[in-house]
């Protein structure tokens, strides 16, 4: 066997306890699995915030916002430089035609008035607008070569200042996502668990898994586009400008059209994404559900109920996403119609200015060029509309998350203290808590000594269970207070509270891992030592020999190395080794057998001493020789005495008792009801 004491906290969860019964069922009577979230999409407000998650790298942005920048002004230069070589090129053309008729050392004015004279005026003001004609001269292959050199050490130098500023907003949305994963897992933890009641786990695995994963992806697709977009049609602007005002104004009264189509749009297709994920999680819900308790759905055959329900749950997240995108798949063909309808205007209007000399053939091909990149980013970021809009409402999921009500911090000012120390004395003082309007528990007062053994029975949601997660601080009260050790358990940290509470659930609550690490999660750094001596104490060791590999024997997703019984007794081993001086036993023995469970008995007795103990239980059999009996009835302590004391009052305990032992036709009522089994299995 291997030490453990760094590796135990580091497990990976596989069960987990089911939460308490809340005051409308299982699930503390929160949405159902098959409820979409209905909250309203605020695109406005999700984007603001999601650029708000940025602020802490505001300066690697503008590291990358300037490389973008300088990677745009030398791509935009290029069909600028690239013009002049077409003017080389056109020049010489025109110069060796004009050559056959003019001699040379006419300049290109002087040529312009003779064909003006000759009737040939929209010839002659090309004449005269084409730069760098030389009458006679062909074409300069010298400038047009280096001219393309040029070109293609700006679009080089462009290429890899735009690689670099990719390199740098990929790690920049990698960094955002990040933070809001450790945001989210500290939310987590510090959320009531009242919230867990009220939501499907499913739906909030979907929130910190599918929501984050897919805005992960959104900022690295989208983020970088969009400000390579806005840089570039601000610098092609700029350049168009410089070119011809007049084709400018052109190229840009599409953009309002293009504006409005998309809005129309996307105002659509937001409701749509964000019914897109809530659904997701829904469905997630359900199977997390039908997965967790395969075994019921089996046995009381209802698999084709869970998945008729997963078949409505999945037409419906088909319907919403087809429908998703395909309202967003309208916004790119749009936004090409439009774009393609300026570029014809921009191409014939800019064919007129060329034979009429006031634009040169080149600054008309910069511009045509201009004109199509300028509505290339818009075109880009049209879409990537369908991508941006289910990301953002990803992002209102998880920040819904992030803004759910968290549990009272905890006190600044309250001492440290070391695990398991006090005595171990509770009282409850005029203790009242509700789950929600309905009161469950009022004006309980109760005091539990050192080292005594206080059992808890009553019918089932009489508040035995939430008696306990009480004093846990799982919930907080409604009034009055408990304290431990005579401190107000409100002033303590959680932390340090919990530290002092050894707690074995009905439900087994192992990892995957090995026997000895789920053995050592009960206390940090517990040694080997301490591992087999719990071990030995709740009666593992005496199966875990007949394991081949012992204590480092590994338990699989399903714990399916060991049965359930000894599930239950690695679980109590786990509240040996914690050595606390509160011990909350609830149906602890309920998977164990009776040969078991006399064992466990007597190590539980060893282990309580000097130990204050809970033991909630419905066999009554298990707790005969409690110092404490309570019985407990919607909320209310109606009797508490010894075993003796409450079968001589001839009570609601004595009518449990002849309900277990005696088979007499009465319920805890009092009300005649079927003859029970009489074999101590107790009520359910």
């Amino acid at each position: 066997m291997t030490d453990h004491k760094s590796d135990a906290p580091e497990l990976k969860e596989t069960q987990r306890p089911t939460p308490p019964p809340g005051p409308r069922g299982p699930r503390g009577g929160g949405p159902g699995f098959g409820q979409p979230v209905e909250k309203a999409s605020n695109f406005k407000e999700s984007a603001r915030r999601l650029l708000g998650q940025l602020a802490p790298y505001r300066l690697r942005i503008a590291v990358s916002v300037t490389l973008t920048l300088g990677a745009v002004i030398l791509s935009v230069l290029g069909p600028r430089v690239l013009g002049q070589a077409t003017d080389y090129v056109f020049a010489g053309l025109i110069g060796t035609q004009l050559g056959r008729t003019f001699p040379a050392g006419t300049t290109p004015q002087q040529a312009a008035e003779v064909l003006r004279s000759q009737g040939q005026t929209t010839f002659a003001d090309l004449v005269e607008g084409t730069p760098h004609l030389v009458i006679g001269q062909g074409i300069d292959m010298d400038a047009v070569a280096s001219t393309i050199l040029l070109v293609l050490g700006l679009y080089l130098g462009g290429a890899l200042l735009m690689w670099l500023s990719v390199r740098m907003v990929n790690r920049i949305s990698m960094w955002t996502v990040r933070d809001l994963r450790k945001e989210s897992e500290d939310q987590l933890h510090r959320l009531p668990l009242s919230y867990f009641d009220r939501q499907p786990r499913g739906e909030i695995l979907s929130r910190v898994t599918n929501d984050l994963d897919n805005l992960q992806q959104t900022l690295q697709q989208t983020f970088g586009q969009l400000l390579n977009a806005l840089v570039t049609v601000l610098a092609i602007l700029a350049m168009m400008l410089w070119i011809s005002p007049w084709l400018t104004l052109i190229a840009v009264a599409t953009i309002p059209v293009s504006v409005v189509v998309t809005l129309l749009i996307a105002s659509r297709s937001q409701k749509l994404f964000k019914a897109q994920w809530a659904h997701t999680g829904t469905l997630n819900g359900q199977i997390e559900e039908a997965f967790t308790g395969h075994e019921l759905v089996t046995v009381f055959g209802r698999r084709e109920q869970i998945s008729a329900r997963m078949r409505e749950t999945n037409e419906q997240l088909y319907d919403v996403t087809w429908r998703a995108q395909f309202m967003s798949g309208v916004i790119m063909p749009a936004m090409f119609l439009i774009g393609n309808l300026g570029y014809v205007l921009v191409a014939v209007v800019g064919g007129l200015k060329v034979a009429t000399g006031n634009l040169s053939l080149g600054s008309v091909q910069a511009f045509i060029q201009y004109s199509r990149q300028f509505t290339q980013p818009v075109t880009q970021v049209a879409s990537m509309a369908n991508l941006l809009q289910s990301g953002v409402a990803s992002a209102e999921r998880v920040f819904e998350l992030l803004d759910a009500p968290v549990q009272l911090p905890d006190p600044s000012d309250a001492p440290p203290a070391g695990r398991g120390a006090g005595s171990g004395r509770i009282e409850f003082e005029d203790v009242s808590f509700s789950y929600g309007e309905e009161p469950l528990i009022e004006h309980l007062s109760l005091v539990a000594e050192p080292g005594q053994t206080v059992a808890i029975v009553g019918p089932t949601g009489a508040g035995k269970t939430t008696l306990v997660n009480l004093i846990m601080r799982f919930y907080e009260l409604n009034g009055g207070r408990i304290t431990l050790d005579g401190r107000d358990i409100t002033t303590m940290t959680r932390a340090d509270l919990r530290s002092r509470v050894g707690m074995v659930l009905q439900d087994t609550w192992l990892f995957e891992g090995t026997i000895a690490q789920n053995i050592a999660y009960g206390r940090p750094g517990a040694t080997d030592a301490d591992v087999r001596a719990a071990a030995e104490a709740a009666y593992v060791d005496r199966f875990v020999q007949h394991l081949p590999e012992g204590y480092d024997t590994v338990l699989d997703d399903e714990g399916s190395t060991v049965s359930v019984g000894e599930k239950q007794l690695i679980t109590i081993a786990r509240a040996f080794v914690a050595q606390p001086s509160l011990l909350i036993l609830d149906e602890a023995t309920s998977s164990v057998d009776t040969r078991t469970e006399l064992l466990v008995q007597e190590a539980m007795a060893r282990l309580r001493a000097d130990r204050t103990s809970f033991v909630i239980a419905h066999r009554l059999s298990t707790i005969r020789d409690a110092d404490l009996i309570i019985v407990m009835e919607q909320g209310r302590i109606v009797e508490q005495g010894t075993h003796e004391e409450l079968l001589e009052r001839e009570g609601a305990y004595r009518r449990l008792h002849n309900a277990q032992f005696s088979g007499a036709a009465v319920d805890v009522d009092g009300a005649g009801v079927a003859q029970g089994a009489g074999d101590g299995s107790g009520p359910t």
